[in-house]
């Protein structure tokens, strides 16, 4: 299983439009932070978790060269904005591509893209989806997917456990707290991301102090933050960590 973070950062990505911060002017690359997104290859089977407005950018810098599946967490404009640029994989694979998500999200995604799908038309370029409402475990081929419902705001919001060959990775962007019942079927995974935005508290999203908690309560092999605001530097955050938790940043490749 390999995990390739495509974007680390919150919804305004850092450097963040007309900010002069210290981490918006930094030269440290790993302070760039498109939103965030993942890919994840296992079992032969290539998966996106959510398709943001950097998606072309993040497919042709970090060399993602199949989409068999998206997921998505939910339909905030900073994890669906991308879908357009599915189109291409479309054309490369030569069919539709399945994108999966509770039924809330999906059916914001055939609102905001109501020409997917559509009858070809000469000319006009269009991306194939087929949009799968799911609620309960499900498999992308070989690769056993749950979703995992956590609170973020008023907006249905899913993380997901992937599973195959052994392995098991959670991801879970976008969270203001999670359940015990999620929690415990984190519990020992080789691989969780977890939303860490900032210091300061949100009211949709984790805390650094409240995501190393959860963390250190799932106990992975690998932990890391995400889905991180121009607040924090990658490398003064990183070195606050406690031992087997670090801080992801773009491009970054986890091989399990």
């Amino acid at each position: 299983m390999k995990a390739i973070f495509l974007g680390t950062g919150t919804s305004c990505g850092v450097p963040i439009i007309g900010c002069d911060c210290s981490v918006c002017t930094s030269a440290d690359k790993r302070n760039v932070r498109r939103r965030s997104s993942l890919y994840v290859e296992a079992a032969g089977t290539h998966i996106v978790i959510d398709t943001t407005p950097d998606f072309r950018d993040q497919v042709l810098t970090f060399g993602v060269p199949r989409v068999d599946a998206v997921l998505f967490t939910h339909a905030h404009a900073d994890h669906v904005l991308g879908l357009d640029d599915i189109r291409r994989f479309n054309t490369i694979q030569n069919c539709s591509i399945p994108a999966y998500g509770s039924e809330s999200t999906i059916e914001d995604l055939n609102r905001i893209f109501n020409y997917v799908n559509l009858q070809e038309v000469p000319g006009v370029y269009r991306p194939q989806v087929s949009f799968v409402s799911i609620d309960s475990a499900f498999t992308c081929g070989d690769i056993s997917v749950d979703p995992l419902p956590v609170a973020h705001g008023t907006i249905e919001t899913f993380g997901y456990l992937l599973r195959a060959e052994g392995l098991a990775l959670g991801y879970v962007p976008d969270c203001a707290t999670m359940s015990d019942e999620t929690v415990k079927m984190l519990q020992g995974i080789d691989l969780m991301i977890l939303d860490g935005l900032r210091h300061k508290p949100h009211e949709t999203h984790l805390t650094v102090k409240d995501s190393v908690a959860f963390l250190q309560r799932i106990g992975a092999g690998r932990s890391y933050i995400t889905h991180m605001t121009h607040d924090l530097d990658h490398e003064e955050t990183e070195s606050a960590m406690p031992d087997g938790i670090a801080v992801a940043y773009d491009g970054l490749v986890i091989d399990l």
